[in-house]
């Protein structure tokens, strides 16, 4: 299967990129210049050039903090730009597979979110995906919508990567203990996409849950990563909790925003691992730039 991905710098992009012989297939990303979001003209263009069978948009704006600033780029990418792909899609016969976030939802459910809960996002990023879902279904019913959420990986901007940093850098750390997710590392991600992607055809369009099958909290997970640098022999901080109200950051986070994947595992076949199984891989690779590479 050739493999359309909107999006070629996010760790998911380039997660997909690096497991897709895994799955026997062709794999090819698209963003700036090649593909530009904001020429709403030339992205059917782009697309049919590569005479793909599925596009899977992977291009997001995730500066959580910064959209509260930034309205227009965040709504220009999650928004309009994952509607003309959606549309593009369409246009040319293709499965259209979106990925979006568990920020759509305000964290206040206390138990892991359906599909069907009420959304209420507390902050321009999540409503910015917000309205990029309900847009690309009004454009594209059969487009396939897959939330996900805590994504971490060898590389990026992500919480794993900022405590490995962080633990060369200091004695102790405060960390977040009472707001909580599914960590959900980006090969497994990729790996349960492109899975999806060879399943696609012939399912309704629809909104689904794909998130590590393991919750935790802030605190659990860099307990985990700390415990993961302890036994590769690095020293390692003294870790202490605190309340997410302490964290003073421009934009609100959901206090609990766990996922309930069981539609997407009944539809697909398709269960993700839980950060406690896929952390040390993404470890290793982060103590191990060559591993990483490769």
């Amino acid at each position: 299967m050739r493999v359309f991905v909107a999006g070629s710098s996010g760790q998911l992009a380039r997660a997909l990129k690096a497991r897709a012989a895994a799955h026997g297939h062709v794999v090819a990303t698209f963003g700036r210049p090649a593909l530009d979001l904001a020429r709403l003209d030339e992205v059917a263009r782009v697309i049919a050039g590569f005479e793909p069978d599925l596009v899977l948009n992977a291009a997001a704006y995730t500066a959580v903090d910064k959209a509260e600033s930034d309205v227009e780029a965040a709504m220009a990418i999650n928004r309009d730009g994952a509607v003309q792909l959606a549309a593009s899609a369409r246009k040319l016969g293709l499965p259209f597979l979106h990925v979006s976030t568990d920020y759509v939802f305000d964290g206040e459910k206390g138990s892991p979110y359906v599909e069907t809960d009420a959304t209420n996002p507390l902050g321009v990023y999540g409503r910015s995906k917000l309205e990029g879902e309900l847009q690309v279904l009004a454009r594209n019913p059969d487009a396939l919508i897959f939330r996900t959420g805590w994504v971490y990986g060898p590389d990026g901007s992500n919480f794993v990567c900022s405590m490995i940093r962080l633990a060369g850098e200091r004695e102790h750390l405060d960390i977040v203990a009472d707001r909580f997710g599914n960590p959900t590392s980006a090969t497994d991600l990729a790996d349960g996409l492109l899975m999806i992607a060879g399943r696609a055809r012939g399912v309704s369009g629809g909104i689904f849950h794909l998130v590590g099958n393991a919750d935790a909290s802030w605190f659990d997970l860099a307990s985990g990563v700390m415990a993961r640098l302890a036994a590769a022999g690095r020293k390692v901080p003294t870790l202490g909790k605190i309340s997410g109200d302490a964290y003073v950051a421009p934009a609100a986070r959901p206090r609990d925003s766990r996922l309930d994947c069981e539609l997407a595992e009944r539809t697909f076949g398709v269960r993700l691992p839980g950060w406690p199984d896929s952390l040390g891989a993404v470890v290793a690779s982060i103590l191990d730039p060559e591993r990483n590479a490769a």
